[in-house]
């Protein structure tokens, strides 16, 4: 047999391998016809449902007024979480510019390998004394630190007891977790009591809640959760990502504005809201607990490290509310004259 035959003969099954029969493309498209139609359904029903999210897109910074495309001139802008106005500061600004220039524009790297630079842990101490917590652990995001945070704290022999109308994160992060779950009616006291009650025989029992519930804005009745807590023994979590910064005189948060600072024992937070908008969450407390996270929580030592010019402006915006309550105090003042022009507004027009 000539080399060139033989060649050919030994290399046609290989080529018949590495080709995809039409059978197996044929079923490829079919899968993939199938996952779009079920798509398509799905979107439909958003559509249908009156819960589809459209996306403005803004061509100027973050502020009171934005430019959005399609619109002509300034729009008055209602909806951020800018609840400080340091997401355009200049202080902000610039104190991003000068991370990007010295430290770069990211580690390539979770923290615990080669991503933890001196900023990470000046904003970590910063914020640990801003809420006057014994320690503090930087995330990607707030949602990230509820997703890590009770899984690692709570075992099969633990219980925690959850608003019913807590953030999705916190749901979330609890979902992970393999605690006995209780579920206590919106801010209802009575129910809570009977959470605890019947959750009396697990080991470490954790009451969860928002300080400031984003949706409807109600305040969480703080004394009275830390009353039952120390009643029963359990701890305490607030989430304050819509309180740090400008709730209470100094903008401790909810726990500060209701008395309850040294009653609260966990708070998570963001630094994508009121302090500086840019990104990244956190929580502060024990510092076992905190230990704990660095070593176990899988949002932590799976993701990359803040960035550079995203601690910078972080930085400063705990900063200028370290040195000042200046600003955390004008926030209700200025929500005072507000509500008050649009009374009499209301009034004039009616």
């Amino acid at each position: 047999m000539p080399l060139r035959t033989a060649v050919r003969y030994l290399s046609a099954p290989i080529r018949d391998i590495l080709r995809p029969s039409t059978t197996t493309s044929n079923r490829g498209c079919a899968a993939i016809a199938e996952a779009r139609s079920v798509l398509e359904h799905e979107l439909e029903t958003i559509r249908t449902g009156g819960t589809w999210k459209g996306e403005r897109v803004i061509t100027s910074k973050q502020g009171p007024h934005i430019n959005v495309d399609g619109s002509r001139g300034d729009i008055l802008n209602f909806c951020a979480n800018n609840y400080l106005g340091l997401s355009s500061h200049p202080q902000v600004v610039e104190a991003g510019i000068e991370a990007l220039k010295k430290y770069g524009a990211g580690l390539s790297s979770v923290r615990f390998i080669c991503g933890t630079q001196d900023i990470h842990k000046d904003l970590e101490q910063k914020l640990a004394q801003f809420h006057e917590r014994e320690d503090c652990i930087l995330y990607a995001s707030c949602f990230d630190a509820n997703a890590g945070l009770f899984e690692v704290l709570l075992g099969p022999d633990d219980a925690v007891l959850s608003d019913e109308l807590n953030h999705a994160s916190i749901i979330d992060g609890i979902r992970l977790c393999r605690a006995k779950r209780f579920r206590y009616k919106h801010m209802d006291l009575n129910d809570l009591e009977t959470q605890l009650k019947e959750s009396q025989s697990s080991r470490l029992r954790l009451v969860v809640t928002d300080g400031v519930f984003s949706m409807d804005g109600d305040m969480a009745p703080l004394k009275g959760i830390c009353d039952l807590a120390e009643q029963y023994g359990a701890m305490v979590f607030i989430d304050e990502c819509h309180a740090t910064g400008f709730m209470g005189p100094r903008g401790r948060g909810t726990d500060e504005l209701l008395g309850v600072m040294d009653r609260v024992h966990i708070v998570n937070s963001t630094l994508g809201k009121a302090l500086g908008g840019a990104a990244g969450g956190y929580t502060v407390g024990p510092k076992p607990l905190i230990d704990l996270l660095r070593q176990r929580s899988r949002p932590y030592l799976f993701s990359n490290s803040l960035p550079p010019p995203v601690v910078g402006c972080a930085t400063r915006a705990v900063e200028l509310l370290l040195t000042s309550n200046e600003i955390a105090q004008s926030v209700g003042d200025k929500t005072m004259r507000f509500r008050n022009k649009m009374t009499d507004t209301s009034l004039s027009d009616g």
